[in-house]
């Protein structure tokens, strides 16, 4: 293949529905989306400060909603097609280019011989909502009667797009969750007890931003008796209950039909509170007190009794949860009762001259329906509209009806904005696809007007090569988003369903020497946000409300090292180094990092990460305390500091750093268990794990400690363990913990999107290219028709697919390390703080034999940092 290839030909291709695992995403460069297993609908909508609730309606044909059997992604948009004897649907669906509209096309064609009428019925919602607060990486949702973000709750109303699903129930999730009196727990805390494991089928972790403040945090005040819950279990009590009071009960899963049964009495009437939650999710059956009137709340809905309890008196409370709804009944008598999500309770809708407006009653959002091709009705519908076209078409004959919908705060501009688009559809369309070619053609050009840099040219005539290189390019381009960003144009972790606005320290690892040639000024402003903040707490930061988010990773330091060590050796910008970042230089940071193994440590040179698994890989759970892999990653970054100190003419501090390195790779090297695989040092022992990150972080850090014998073993157990065709394991299937480690990212079902790239770095390293190519070549057939997820699992013989369980994202940022591996590994292209003192310029282009060629690199020399040298951090310890 010869030069950057046409955008359209680098990823994207038909796929059966029945051989996805997660369904497509839509992107726009400011918002990202779902779209549904029937024609037209679309789900998880965030363009911050808007998101979208629930789902945008389904088409039906006929008076039925047909599922999805073909999808073509495109990074424009998504086609979805359906044929059978009658009519042959074919759909797309887009978010137009940075713009805050949706666009819809629909074609049907008469597959019958003879002459029929079709009748095409649209439900047209826009639950939209805004929200200034919330964007972390469990992000603002709009729900009926609330904010939270519930990733099952959405899921199963996903699942009602499904053929034959509309009047599926959703309200009840699965598992058993613990009933609570008084004083909930935050929705989404990483465990119910602080004890129990996390189970992500039915707890999420609470990754939420610093700006977003829970509702009902207090208990009501009063006393609770004869409590009976659904399986007949009963407490007696009394139960006194307070501001501040929280009463863990038994755990039990809902069924339809479950009642929950107790006598409640107050003694101060007027207040606000909880009285008892069934789990900790958003979507939790839940009954409180505002204002004194009792509520029930569940699954996004809440309904509130007419009048207040009376003080002083023991009243009989009982909540009933079936398949469709709710009920509260107080004394005997029903006083609430929840409805489908489609009733028009938080939004409002109107129609009007051929369009369709929504008004949040609860927000500033407002959006709008206009249509290409007038409707031959249009009536409101629940909180939206439905609209209905009857086409009479000929045998063979097609026609095309489409739909915009535009959302903001001005109706009146969101209004004409529907309008325009819909007015002009087939020119939206095109626009949309045009521009996206164009951000494809200035990421490879230099002084292009999008991106501070560019990425390099791949020749080469190995075309399954190319193709893998150029996916992981376009994966990069996907994620990027240049309205959230407080710094400018971000790149984002992953999504949909997740992370509208969240960026994650160690996902951008893989990536740094690509993120450092394209978006050079992207990244400096990034990094000094990220260094400004508390890395040593949180896996990433909010990039819209700037807090930090979720639990602290072990792969903080050498994430933040890496990338600040790209970022000078590609940009030669030492001046960075002196630049501050909260209350240290860039400088400093880097020292901490270097060192960071100070402080880990028992008794021994090995840094002991400690027991909690949610810090490494969240689901291996043996895969903790003393690793090969990130003690590897320690070596690498006391060599490239000792590099840097050289360069800064502070040669004794340099010697210190080589000299705790060496020591260092001695310990991580006396951890090595024969055959490939590495021991992880617990306190109580060792134990032997074959894990794609041990090999990862040894192969690219301690290569040239290793044996012959060493590196022949690691190659072999990569070969015959790791390596499925046409993608990986992340864990070997015979390990001793692989049953215990079900997740499709880390575990023995698939590997996450960046683990093929890391490892076929890491082969490069090891002196095998050859297995390198071939492991990124078979890389595009696992794609699932787009590009790589944040879990790939194996399905089949030779089949693999992008997961959708486990909470996964559809994009992950990290799949780029494909591209990465192909310049650094393939290429040999590693501009680091070891090429700092070099005075000659790097080649461009770089060959590689049997290869071809990669060239327009964007490398620039270092000059001498004088400043630096005199304003040197003090050191931190020796090792």
């Amino acid at each position: 293949m010869t030069g950057v290839p046409a955008l359209d030909d680098v990823a994207g291709e038909w796929v059966a529905a029945g051989d996805l695992g997660h369904l497509p995403s839509l992107r726009n460069q400011r918002g990202q989306a779902h779209v549904n297993h029937d024609l037209t609908s679309v789900s998880w909508l965030a363009a911050p400060p808007f998101a979208g609730g629930y789902h945008t309606g389904v088409l039906r044909v006929d008076g039925v909603a047909p599922g999805v059997q073909h999808y073509l992604w495109k990074p424009w948009g998504t086609r979805r097609s359906y044929r059978d004897a009658h009519v042959a649907v074919c759909t797309d669906t887009a978010l137009a280019y940075d713009a805050d509209r949706l666009l819809w096309r629909v074609e049907v064609t008469n597959t019958r011989p003879e002459r029929a009428t079709v009748e095409l019925t649209q439900d047209l919602f826009a639950p939209v909502g805004h929200s200034e607060t919330g964007w972390g990486w469990l992000h603002t949702v709009p729900w009926n009667a609330s904010g939270e973000h519930d990733y099952h709750a959405l899921e199963r109303v996903r699942e009602t797009t499904r053929p034959g699903a509309q009047g599926a129930p959703y309200l009840i999730g699965p598992g058993p969750r613990r009933l609570r009196l008084g004083r909930p727990r935050p929705p989404g805390i990483q465990r119910d007890e602080d004890t129990a494991p996390m189970l992500l089928e039915y707890e999420l972790p609470r990754h939420v931003s610093a700006d977003w403040v829970y509702p009902h945090t207090s208990s009501v005040r009063g006393a609770v008796r004869a409590l009976r819950v659904g399986d007949g279990r009963a407490l007696a009590g009394p139960f006194v209950l307070g501001d501040g009071t929280e009463l863990p009960l038994d755990a039990f899963a809902l069924t339809p039909g479950t009642a929950l049964e107790l006598e409640f009495r107050t003694d101060q009437p007027g207040h606000d509170g909880v009285l008892l939650t069934h789990g900790n999710h958003p979507d939790s059956l839940q009954l409180g007190l505002a204002g004194g009137r009792l509520w029930l709340g569940i699954c996004g809905e809440r309904e509130t009794a007419d009048h207040p309890l009376e003080a002083g008196r023991w009243h009989r409370i009982r909540a009933v949860v079936d398949a469709h709804d709710a009920r509260l009944e107080l004394d005997g008598t029903e006083v609430a009762r929840t409805g489908h999500w489609t009733r028009p309770v938080r939004w409002r809708s109107t129609v009007d001259n051929g369009r369709v407006h929504v008004t949040d009653t609860r927000g500033a959002a407002r959006a709008t329906y206009a249509f290409a091709g007038e409707p031959d009705a249009l009536v409101p519908h629940g909180a939206g509209a439905r609209a209905t076209w009857r086409l009479d078409l000929a045998p063979g004959q097609s026609a095309v009806v489409g739909f915009t919908l535009a959302f903001g705060t001005d109706a009146t501009e969101v209004a004409e904005a529907a309008r325009t688009a819909a007015a002009t559809l087939d020119a939206a369309f095109a626009e949309t696809a045009d521009a996206w070619r164009r951000l494809w053609a200035h990421a490879f050009t230099p002084g292009n007007p999008d991106f501070s840099g560019h990425l390099p040219t791949l020749t080469t005539p190995h075309a399954d090569l190319a193709r893998a290189y150029y996916m992981g390019a376009l994966l990069v381009l996907y994620l990027r988003n240049t309205h959230v960003g407080r710094t400018g144009p971000v790149f984002l972790t992953g999504g949909p369903r997740l992370g509208a606005t969240t960026t994650f320290f160690w996902d951008h690892t893989e990536w740094s020497r690509m993120y450092a040639m394209l978006d050079p000024a992207g990244l400096r402003a990034w990094l000094l946000a990220g260094l400004a903040g508390p890395y040593h707490e949180s896996f990433g930061y909010d990039v819209r409300g700037g807090g930090p988010l979720g639990n602290y990773y072990v792969s903080n330091e050498y994430a933040l090292f890496r990338l600040v060590e790209h970022y000078v050796g590609v940009t030669g910008d030492v001046a960075f180094l002196a630049e501050p970042a909260g209350a240290w230089t860039v400088l400093e940071h880097l020292e901490r990092l270097a060192y960071g193994i100070v402080g880990r440590r028992g008794t021994g040179v090995l840094a002991d990460f400690g027991p909690d698994a949610w810090r490494v890989l969240e689901c291996v759970p043996n895969y903790v305390d003393g690793l090969a892999s990130f003690n590897a990653a320690y070596v690498h970054m006391l060599r490239s500091y000792a590099d840097l100190l050289r360069f800064l003419d502070r040669d004794a501090d340099a010697d210190r750093a080589e000299a705790d390195a060496g020591t260092l790779a001695a310990a991580v090297l006396d951890l090595y268990a024969g055959d490939g695989r590495w021991q992880i040092a617990h306190p109580d022992g060792r134990e032997t794990i074959g894990h794609v990150l041990d090999f990862g972080l040894v192969a690219a850090a301690l290569s040239g400690d290793l044996t012959a014998d060493q590196r022949a073993e690691m190659v072999a157990f990569v070969v015959d363990k790791l390596l499925a065709d046409p993608w990986m394991r992340a864990l070997a299937a015979d390990d001793p913990i692989a049953p215990f480690s079900d997740r499709p990212d880390h575990g023995a079902g698939g590997a996450f999107g960046a683990w093929p790239g890391v490892t076929a770095y890491g082969l490069a390293r090891l002196g095998r290219a050859d297995l390198a190519v071939d492991v990124l070549s078979r890389t595009p057939q696992a794609a699932s028709g787009g590009l790589w997820g944040q879990a790939m699992e194996i399905v089949g013989d030779r089949r693999v697919r992008v997961a959708g369980r486990g909470v996964a994202n559809r994009d992950s940022i990290a799949g780029a390390a494909t591209a990465e591996a192909v310049i650094a590994g393939l290429f040999g292209v590693e501009p680091g703080f070891d090429a700092l003192r070099s005075t000659t310029p790097h080649p461009d282009p770089v060959t590689a034999p049997d290869l071809g060629t990669l060239e327009n690199l964007n490398l620039r020399p270092a000059p001498r940092p004088d400043l630096l040298a005199a304003d040197a951090p003090a050191p931190v310890g020796a090792c």
